[in-house]
């Protein structure tokens, strides 16, 4: 990676320590429970963490203006990422498809999909090219 692209990495130190504290929950859990139970551990690993962090956050799906259905995010992290988490075996291309919809949704710039799979924890940074800096 060049300096240049170092430089536009969106929210690289937030992006570090959501990261670490999902190592560091599989490390302590393993592998194989409900995505419930790692979620609230996230939660508790991040608020220990002193970052902040709203769960299953609402956002309308519009189409032509209005409501036509809505989803709920598993958190929304300091107002700057979308946060997803999946159990699975493989990363599937069918998630970051969704993670990258709830962003445009969302009006967030940077969603970070966490996957807890058998081989430990895989993740994805997705970014929504729409949304404006911030």
């Amino acid at each position: 990676m060049t300096a240049n692209n170092a430089n536009n990495i969106v929210y690289p130190e937030l992006s570090y320590k959501v990261i670490g504290a999902s190592f560091r929950v599989f490390n302590e859990l393993g592998y194989g429970l409900a995505e419930k139970a790692y979620q609230d551990a996230l939660a508790k690993e991040l608020k220990d963490n002193h970052i902040e962090l709203r769960r299953e956050v609402y956002t309308p799906i519009k189409y032509k203006g209005e409501k036509v259905s809505r989803y709920f995010s598993d958190f929304v992290i300091e107002n700057k990422i979308l946060l997803e988490l999946k159990v699975v075996r493989k990363l599937g291309y069918t998630h970051v498809r969704q993670t990258l919809n709830y962003l445009r949704n969302s009006g967030l710039k940077l969603g970070i999909l966490i996957y807890f799979t058998s081989d430990g924890v895989k993740y994805r940074r997705v970014l929504n090219s729409q949304a404006k800096s911030q």
